[in-house]
């Protein structure tokens, strides 16, 4: 008699996982509480998958015998402390996608900067030939990965709510990046509920295992004194330190084993990417790559669209998309990447948005401030134009034209919002294309 199992939730990780399910012999059954994007109901609908969406038949689902649910369902949803009390396992998609592979994973967590370091990663072990994925929560989800391709690797981006679901789940290599509060109101609003959710990560790793880590936050040091660490342990921080095995230096990277890697032979910028990129090296480093192909992978490598992007030049003036950049933390770290003058493009929803953290930045980088948004007053009055000088416009040409206009050569424009999009723009990728537009635009009028 096949195994009923319900899968909650008809997303990425839904779908993924009830394909694998279906795969793998389970009488499957899909329950979504919202809409169903079109994307997942085609795949539900080919693979014969039977589904409900706007509702959940408790009958139905309490009498599965393991449930899979998605990472945004609490754990003190009523549905799912029922099935707990009932005694069905209720899991996530990593958890399940794990069982059926004998896949090599290398899982990357962290408060910042997973998407870059995962893709980073996977960048160098394919320029090494590896058949290697990439899964989690970029592109597609582990399960449908499992179900549908054969890869002999797979880096995994895994936020803190999927942690929160494993049970066996043991990547061979497990980066934590850095633990910053964030997503306090699924922790209690406890920061240490939120950092040991992260260190799940390693709960099953073993001696014959590597964690690496960044040796910089409070949180990280006080768990892993708390913590027997089982895998082999490589940290990496700003500074040189004692137990570290990678830092920065102001030519570039360095490395406990006598390697320097140098700013400009890395393409990603800024002091946060130097982080990834050494938390991405240590992991190729970990295993057996060797150093040319690594240096080859960091030259070659783009970051993910929108994430302080690389544009095109127009007369000796860059043109950088970080369109991604949606909160003052964000940009900060976009108006740190760059020695050259910077002509900024800001602007749009202001999320509550306190600009003392990077007055500094735009008085010493800035010349000009281009203001893109339908109210630019708060962003207008937190700067002084007797410092810079502040344009405002509600169209993106316009915005990218201006900023040209003011730039000199070897200087670059930025387009590093610091606040959402939903005035001009359908969201954040739509600003970010219609920016890329409108430099080509102004590139072919400049010829």
């Amino acid at each position: 008699m096949k195994q009923k199992i319900t899968i909650l939730g008809a997303g990425e990780s839904g779908t993924g996982a009830a394909i694998l399910a279906k795969k793998k012999g389970y009488e499957v059954f899909v329950s979504d509480m919202g809409e169903i994007h079109e994307k997942h109901l085609v795949q539900l609908k080919k693979h014969e998958i039977n589904f409900e969406s706007g509702l959940h038949t408790y009958d139905k689902i309490t009498d599965s015998d393991v449930v899979v649910k998605s990472p945004g369902i609490p754990e003190k949803s009523p549905l799912i402390q029922e099935l707990k009390e009932k005694g069905t396992p209720v899991i996530d998609e990593l958890e399940f996608a794990f069982q059926y592979t004998d896949a090599k994973i290398i899982a990357i967590t962290g408060t910042n900067g997973k998407t870059t370091t995962t893709m980073l990663l996977h960048h160098i072990l394919q320029t090494a030939g590896w058949n290697v994925g990439v899964a989690g929560n970029i592109g597609k989800s582990l399960a449908l990965q499992v179900a549908e391709k054969d890869y002999d690797n797979y880096v995994v981006e895994v936020s803190s709510f999927q942690l929160d679901g494993i049970d066996k789940f043991k990547p061979d290599t497990a980066l934590i990046l850095n633990i910053t509060p964030d997503h306090l109101d699924r922790y209690e609003n406890n920061i240490l509920k939120y950092v040991y959710s992260k260190f799940r990560i390693t709960k099953n790793q073993t001696s014959e295992d590597t964690l690496i880590v960044y040796n910089d936050g409070s949180y990280i040091d006080s768990e892993i004194e708390k913590l027997a660490i089982q895998p082999e342990m490589k940290k990496f921080s700003i500074k040189k330190a004692p137990f570290n095995h990678a830092w920065v230096e102001q030519e570039g990277i360095v490395f406990e084993e006598g390697k320097t890697l140098y700013s400009d032979s890395i393409a990603i910028k800024g002091p946060h990417n130097k982080l990834n990129a050494m938390a991405a090296v240590l992991a190729a480093r970990s295993m057996g790559l060797d150093w040319a192909v690594i240096e080859k992978g960091l030259k070659t490598f783009r970051n993910a669209a929108h994430r302080l992007e690389y544009v095109d030049t127009v007369k000796e003036v860059k043109f950088y998309n970080d369109s991604k950049a949606t909160n003052v933390e964000s940009t900060k770290f976009a108006l740190q990447s760059f020695e050259e003058k910077i002509n900024w493009i800001a602007g749009g929803v202001d999320k509550g948005n306190e600009y003392e953290d990077v007055m500094s930045l735009v008085n010493e980088k800035v010349k000009t401030l281009v203001c893109l948004g339908v109210n630019n007053e708060k962003l207008k009055e937190a700067f002084h134009e007797f410092l810079i000088k502040i344009l405002e416009t509600k169209d993106m040409n316009e915005a990218v034209k201006m900023a040209f206009k003011n730039a000199e050569p070897n200087d670059v424009v930025l387009l590093s919002p610091a606040c959402a999009s939903f005035d001009l723009f359908d969201n954040y990728e739509d600003r970010g294309e219609k920016f890329k537009k409108a430099v080509a635009n102004l590139k072919e009028q400049e010829k």
